[in-house]
């Protein structure tokens, strides 16, 4: 027995591969503060209280939630309504970059 399979190729027109760039880009940028966000949170709260550090000190107010998968989900959502070039990209990927910027993938 034998299966066939198939191989597609997309060959995008200029203005095609534009926008693939540019949904590439908002998603850099999704994934980027999101991990972001989540890391200096957790800076914020890893130095002893009676030893921080002199360099850096992370000040983020004590009563500010972690930034978890739903929390954030939640913010992309609201600013997604302001933000023209978010617009463009369609909601569940940039969920997906999201989650994968929880994960600490790439």
């Amino acid at each position: 027995m034998f299966s066939l399979t198939y191989e597609f190729k997309l060959k995008p027109t200029l203005e095609q591969a534009a926008i693939f760039t540019d949904w590439l880009e908002q998603c850099r940028q999704v994934y980027n503060y999101a991990l972001a966000e989540r890391k200096d949170w957790f800076k914020s709260r890893s130095c002893q209280i009676n030893a921080c550090s002199l360099r850096s000190e992370y000040i983020i107010p004590a009563d500010t939630k972690r930034p978890t998968y739903a929390n954030q989900c939640k913010a992309l959502t609201a600013y997604r309504k302001t933000s023209p070039a978010l617009q463009k990209v369609q909601s569940q990927v940039l969920q997906q970059t999201d989650e994968l910027a929880r994960a600490g993938v790439c």
